[in-house]
């Protein structure tokens, strides 16, 4: 039943689970959320283990001393504990099980910990020093009789001894929830065989600042890995900052069609706009290998642009260039830094790619800048800020006829306010057609023309048409993570699973802090029914931002039976749509009787639901999926039916719908299939 699809950006009026598990948006929390459970209740948790290195050894030798360490070493770790939001299990020995409300904090409780430990021992002979190892992890755990069960407790077990004597380890889960927000440096040991795991295990371990790292224990990346940073403004007038931006989105663009480059999107560099972090911190926290940064100044028509780019192992300066240029040159500079950069990294530039750098996209300086502004208002996705992107596409499009980035835009515009705020959807989707055939007409080797023309062949149901264009996309600009997002959701609809988790898995690798990449992410774990790794991935999206995240959790908590964190995660969705979505209190309910087996409650809201749905442009998707659960096939496919003449994508849902399992073998539902191209 509900579901969570796939998605465009990062706002919506109905959001991604639609009326039932689509509309669910929400505030920012960190880590894995956890509360108290009742006996037998199976959920997601942060688990620490402690232990103390050598206690069995000591105790022999001196078993009053070792008594004396462990009962001082219970009193100085326990109050750290709920000071993070921890639970304290129970005590095995010398050993900590304790249960956090985060991953964040479960790391972070270590860490002081750990910190504590060594300020003591640091004035205290070796015989009377206390080390402990620490191992933290994520997963699903049953709580029975005030204790917990589960493969988390048994990973955490397994993991702490990894760690060295005053030292953590965390696993890959952990290190996925905290990479981008802990303050020290996280270094992989690599895949480790655990007892009574059945898979190995990615194990990470905590950079300690006392600690003398050889320069091996300092994760390194590719240098073909690059993250291009948000070119500083200089300009005297505030009003040309966007040039700045537009000035890194156009290198961006323009290095990420090198094939031999791996370059972050624009979504996760924008982050650090402003920032004052060291090359070497950012480098760590997107992994990349080579930073290029730089700055843009703009005084009349003259502009001066700096870059210069940096290896992170060594934070050595590889390459570095002045440009003192008329604004009319801007194509030229950014050309040259892209080849710069490739000579810099011995990446060969194919004949090709090398052709398309020296094309301008666009003789107008002022048409170029319209489209700057576009960019700028359409990269923040609210519906006004769309309305007037779309007047400086079509702007810039009258200044220059043969521009086709500038058709690209009106079209990108067209099919988000279709998507993601149901407006006009007809209308909206012929003009994104339109806008994109011209765009293709005025240049075919345009890779963000084929990727929305690919969105615009899904939102029609022709999805080999549309993976033809995805590939080609791909292809033309390998570094783009749209493409890879969003052919994903292809592959999804049709249960081609290791290629749709090859595509969003690549999507993340190129833009990392991108919210809704990683709202996706956790969508294919929930399209394969493995909920704690898709709640993990939700987490990590809502951190970032994606409100939508609470829909995710919602539907995920719903579905392990959680049913006061569903609730909680279903009316911090309400709140933020309160006022957008006419009577979303109905869809909460409508959502918990579902997952409580109500059956009496969703048929008393089916007839309000389905008037909404008429009125709203709610996805008709899922009041079939209410009728089919309430065994009123006929009435369900009358609403297939509706769906299908709307166009609604969620339709390309049906075959990991399991709401759909009882109607799988009826002609109807075959029929449907074929007319949407998955069969």
């Amino acid at each position: 039943m509900p579901r969570a699809p796939y998605q465009t950006g990062r706002k919506s009026p109905l959001g991604i689970l639609g009326i039932i598990a689509k509309p669910f948006y929400g505030r920012v929390i960190s880590g894995t959320s956890v509360t108290q459970a009742s006996d037998g209740e199976r959920r997601l948790a942060a688990i620490m283990f402690t232990d103390i290195a050598g206690f069995t050894s000591l105790s022999q030798r001196d078993e009053a001393l070792a008594m004396r360490l462990l009962e001082e070493h219970r009193n100085l770790i326990r109050p750290f504990f709920p000071k993070h939001n921890g639970t304290e299990v129970k005590t095995i020995g010398d050993a900590f099980l304790v249960e956090f409300t985060s991953a964040l904090e479960a790391v972070r409780c270590a860490f002081d910990i750990q910190q504590s430990m060594q300020e003591i021992n640091s004035d205290r002979a070796s015989e009377k020093q206390v080390k402990i190892r620490i191992g933290v992890h994520v997963g699903d755990v049953i709580h029975a009789q005030g204790d917990v069960y589960g493969d988390a407790v048994n990973v955490a077990s397994r993991i702490e001894p990894l760690a060295v004597p005053g030292g953590i380890c965390v696993s890959r889960q952990v290190y996925d929830n905290i990479k981008n927000k802990f303050e020290f440096p996280l270094s992989s040991i690599g895949r480790r065989e655990l007892k009574n795991v059945g898979e190995p295990v990615e194990v990470f371990k905590v950079g300690l600042p006392w600690e003398q790292f050889a320069p091996a224990d300092s994760p390194s990346f590719p240098t073909n890995r690059i993250a291009i940073l948000p070119f500083a403004s200089f300009s005297v007038d505030p009003n040309d900052g966007f040039f700045a931006d537009g000035m890194t989105e156009e290198v961006i663009s323009t290095v990420s069609g090198i094939s031999g480059l791996s370059v972050i999107s624009r979504t996760s560099v924008m982050g650090y706009k402003g920032t004052t972090k060291k090359v070497k911190e950012i480098g760590r926290e997107l992994e990349v290998g080579s930073v290029l940064e730089g700055s843009f100044r703009k005084a009349g028509n003259r502009i001066r642009v700096t870059a210069q780019l940096v290896d992170v192992a060594s934070d050595r300066h590889v390459w570095a260039q002045n440009y003192d240029r008329n604004l009319d040159d801007i194509f030229e500079v950014q050309s040259d830094v892209a080849k710069r950069v490739a000579d810099a990294l011995r990446v060969r530039i194919l004949s090709h790619e090398a052709e398309r750098m020296e094309r301008k996209p666009t003789e107008s300086t002022a048409a170029h800048s319209l489209y700057l502004r576009g960019r700028f208002l359409w990269n923040k996705r609210g519906i006004d800020d769309l309305k007037k992107a779309a007047e400086y596409f079509e702007q810039a499009t009258q200044e220059d006829p043969g521009f086709a980035l500038g058709y690209v835009g009106q079209a990108d515009c067209a099919v988000l306010m279709r998507s993601n705020w149901k407006v006009d959807p007809e209308a909206n989707l012929a003009r994104a057609k339109a806008m994109v055939e011209r765009a293709l007409s005025i240049d075919p080797g345009l890779a963000e023309a084929h990727t929305t023309k690919a969105f615009v062949l899904k939102e029609e149901f022709d999805l080999q048409g549309a993976e033809i264009e995805y590939r080609r996309a791909i292809e033309l600009k390998p570094s783009y993570a749209t493409a890879h997002q969003w052919y994903f959701s292809i592959l999804r609809s049709e249960l081609r699973w290791d290629e749709a988790l090859r595509e969003i898995e690549k999507a993340v690798e190129l833009d990392p802090l991108s919210p809704i990449i990683n709202l996706n992410h956790g969508d294919y774990y929930y399209s394969r029914q493995d909920f704690p790794r898709a709640l993990v991935s939700y987490m990590k999206a809502l951190e970032l931002g994606a409100m939508s995240a609470h829909g995710q959790m919602a539907a995920v908590y719903g579905k392990m039976r959680m049913y006061d964190e569903m609730r909680r995660e279903a009316e911090a969705y309400a709140q933020y749509m309160e006022g957008v979505l006419p009577g979303v209190m109905t869809f909460i309910e409508a959502v918990t009787a579902y997952f409580r087996d109500d059956v009496e409650t969703v048929r008393r809201l089916l007839p309000e639901l389905e008037t909404q749905a008429r009125e709203f442009n709610v996805n008709a998707t899922e009041i079939a999926d209410l009728h089919f659960y309430l065994g009123n096939v006929d009435k369900g496919f009358e609403w297939l039916e509706v769906a299908y003449s709307k166009r609604e994508t969620s339709l390309l849902d049906v075959q990991w719908d399991r709401d759909m399992d009882q109607v799988r073998n009826d002609p109807r539902y075959l029929d449907l299939l074929k007319r949407l191209g998955l069969a």
